[in-house]
């Protein structure tokens, strides 16, 4: 069995919950609950459905999974947004099991937990999370799906697990791009990318713009802004391996953008709307300045969990569907109606060589094929 400090409780959770400062719950009970209602809205795009078809009716029913596992990184920083982003998303999603993991939790981490409706968290990291939750132990049961940002061994352990239990995705160090032209704010700029330059020091924060005089304003705010930012040492070394670009137009800054796919992408522009409508790839995408990708992280609605390293360009970020199946149905009742449909599979059948379909379909043809006469002569 799992000692008492590395597995915490619903009830664990709760007092963790009950012990914060009235404004503190207030803040996870309201972040929780926007991230609810978009969950809420993502799950009513999708419903069960059926469909004529020859001799009866075909569909599909949406169905959770049964066990959901959401890690939530823990090293550097607490990160109890990702245990509401993750844990709500699979709770709105009616897993009947939501079991959280994350490293030396802190009370608020717990809190949020318990606010997501977990069923408990296990206070283990790392690999050895992914592996716990993916196979089972103590009273956790073996994840369906496995969900949640981490560092390389974590996304190491998803990549062997994958197959065993689903993933959502194999993240890798965070990424923001900045599209922006000579009306942008370079102090808005520059905040924003060291916003992502923090998390890590592999992050990646990039300016593409069409005006020379911005860069170089957004270069002077970056030092002017490390100088005086805590968390200068993790910062300063992700802006080293940042990058700008100088395009001669918006449409190069497009296909720039769309090249890259990267997790976050701004749009700082006059016209930032129409921008915003012609770039493909991205994870989430924050179009005018206000609409800051930090507001993003911190639970305006949409997942903050979103796809990296330009994988974009064929996936898309954390969501309901992460934790639902579509399953299709369907029912013959009137045999006579369905000769066409049985007639087809056999001839498909044949043609790809594969006779046992081909006499499985004829069992239903209601008037003995010749093929079989000549098989029983």
């Amino acid at each position: 069995m799992l000692r008492a400090r590395t597995f915490l409780s619903k009830d664990d959770c709760e007092a963790a919950y009950r012990a914060l400062p009235k404004d503190q719950q207030g803040l996870l009970d309201r972040t929780a609950a926007r991230i609810r209602t978009f969950a809420e809205a993502q799950l009513a795009s999708v419903s069960s459905t059926e469909i004529d078809i020859p001799g009866g009716r075909a569909g599909h029913t949406i169905a959770p999974v049964n066990a959901a596992g959401c890690y939530a990184p823990g090293g550097r920083y607490p990160l109890p947004s990702s245990v509401l982003m993750t844990a709500v998303t699979a709770r709105t999603a009616g897993c009947g099991e939501v079991w959280v993991a994350s490293p030396r939790p802190s009370e608020v981490t717990m809190a949020a937990a318990y606010v997501a409706g977990a069923d408990g968290l296990l206070a283990i990291g790392g690999a050895q999370a992914i592996a716990a939750l993916a196979y089972g132990v103590g009273g956790v049961p073996p994840c369906d799906v496995i969900v949640g940002p981490g560092n390389m061994w974590v996304t190491a352990a998803k990549s062997l697990v994958a197959g065993v239990c689903a993933i959502d995705m194999l993240a890798g160090p965070s990424e923001v791009l900045v599209i922006a032209d000579a009306t942008a704010n370079a102090k808005v700029i520059a905040a924003d990318l060291l916003a992502q330059a923090e998390h890590d020091t592999e992050a990646r924060p990039i300016l593409v713009s069409t005006d020379e005089q911005l860069i170089t304003d957004v270069n002077a705010e970056l030092q002017e802004q490390l100088a005086i930012l805590p968390t200068a040492p993790v910062a300063r070394e992700a802006v080293k391996k940042g990058f700008a670009v100088l395009t001669s137009n918006v449409d190069e800054a497009i296909a720039i953008s769309d090249r890259v796919g990267p997790e976050h992408l701004e749009i700082q522009t006059a016209d930032h709307d129409a921008v915003a409508r012609r770039c493909s790839n991205y994870g989430g995408l924050f179009v005018g300045q206000i609409a800051a990708e930090v507001l993003g992280d911190y639970g305006a609605g949409p997942n903050h969990v979103l796809p990296t390293g330009g994988t974009s360009k064929y996936s898309g970020g954390l969501s309901v569907f992460n934790f639902i199946r579509i399953r299709t149905w369907m029912r013959i009742d009137d045999a006579a109606s369905s000769q066409g449909l049985v007639e087809d599979s056999v001839q498909l059948a044949r043609l790809e060589g594969l006779e046992g379909h081909a006499r499985a379909a004829e069992c239903r043809l209601l008037d003995e094929p010749a093929s079989k006469k000549a098989r029983t002569m």
